[in-house]
């Protein structure tokens, strides 16, 4: 990673949603290797800028305030920058269920106003972020970038929707573009509403029983840092232009057996109870993801560093800090 190093040292970088899980670590991978980074957190009224307010941001970090559902907003934000990290997208699927317009309004609608407004500005290169559940349930595994697209949830019906919007820029206008295909990332500072971030906050916090939805479904989990590194090299990789390519391990766990790890980590014999209202329809239900990461690994010599065990060790160790575990209300449902 030391060429990427050097290719971005200088850089001014602008993340989109930098506040949250994967968008805040984002921003500090490229602090460290020398961006001038504009990191966008959603506005809001108590000008609370999410993950990024227990971040060390220095002056390498400008933390911008506002919604890339408004065009004006997206043409002033990304003024002024090399490379852009659209990350900023709603994520929740069991919100979606509830709520599915807002989807197509922030994730379709917003990645159309962060797309016109980066070929506006001539940024030199656009990485969007696109997620694993846009393949559904795997037809065959491992999943490569071929695997048919499947809305099995409003969440994911959007999530297709803004990558054929992106990419239809790369097409019709040569927006200079990547689409990044992140799998299951897990780390510190995850949402609630994942099951590795239920899991460990629910032990920490002294629980007896363990509420959680189906554990039979499989899923590729990557280590934060690994994702990030993944964002890193496509955004220095000129070979990945115009591609969708996949960030992942190319191993998949169940997430009963997820839970077994933890719970050993943890030293924990908590009883795991299936919850109604966490099961997701059951044609919407995602069963299988695994990663065919050959093509990031063929385009840019990427190799995941971080085990499961390792990954899952540090993120419980970051949890145990009573100051993280308090922004956890680990009882509640997140959706």
């Amino acid at each position: 990673m030391n060429g990427a190093q050097d290719t971005l040292s200088g850089k001014r970088v602008l993340v989109t949603g930098a506040d949250g899980f994967i968008g805040s670590h984002l921003c500090e991978t490229l602090k460290a290797r020398g961006c001038r980074v504009r990191a966008l957190a959603q506005y809001n009224s108590f000008n609370h800028w999410g993950w990024l307010e227990d971040m060390d941001r220095g002056e390498a970090i400008e933390v911008r305030s506002g919604d890339v559902r408004d065009p004006f907003f997206c043409r002033t934000l990304v003024k002024d920058t090399d490379i852009v990290f659209h990350l900023a997208s709603l994520i929740a699927i069991p919100y979606s269920y509830v709520a599915p317009q807002s989807y197509v309004e922030t994730n379709i609608t917003g990645t159309l106003n962060i797309c016109q407004a980066a070929l506006d500005a001539g940024v030199s290169r656009i990485v969007h972020t696109s997620t694993s559940e846009v393949y559904g349930t795997a037809r065959e595994v491992p999943i490569d970038e071929d695997h048919p697209l499947q809305p099995q949830s409003p969440y994911s019906a959007s999530k297709i929707g803004a990558d054929a919007m992106a990419m239809s820029y790369r097409h019709a206008f040569e927006l200079p573009l990547t689409i990044a295909r992140p799998f299951n990332t897990y780390g510190p500072r995850q949402s609630a509403r994942a099951v590795i971030p239920t899991v460990i906050a629910q032990i920490a916090a002294g629980a007896r029983q363990i509420k959680l939805g189906d554990t039979r479904p499989t899923r590729d989990f990557t280590y934060v840092e690994d994702t990030c590194a993944g964002f890193i090299a496509l955004a220095t990789c000129d070979a990945a232009l115009g591609k969708t390519v996949n960030i992942g391990s190319n191993r998949e766990i169940s997430i009963g057996d997820t839970v077994a790890a933890i719970k050993e980590i943890m030293g924990s014999d908590i009883e795991v109870l299936e919850q109604s209202e966490r099961l997701r329809p059951a044609a919407s239900e995602v069963f299988r993801l695994r990663c065919d990461n050959s093509l990031i690994r063929e385009l840019t010599g990427y190799e995941p560093q971080v085990s499961l065990r390792d990954g899952l060790a540090r993120t419980v160790e970051w949890f145990a800090d009573s100051k993280n575990l308090a922004k956890y209300k680990a009882g509640i449902y997140n959706v």
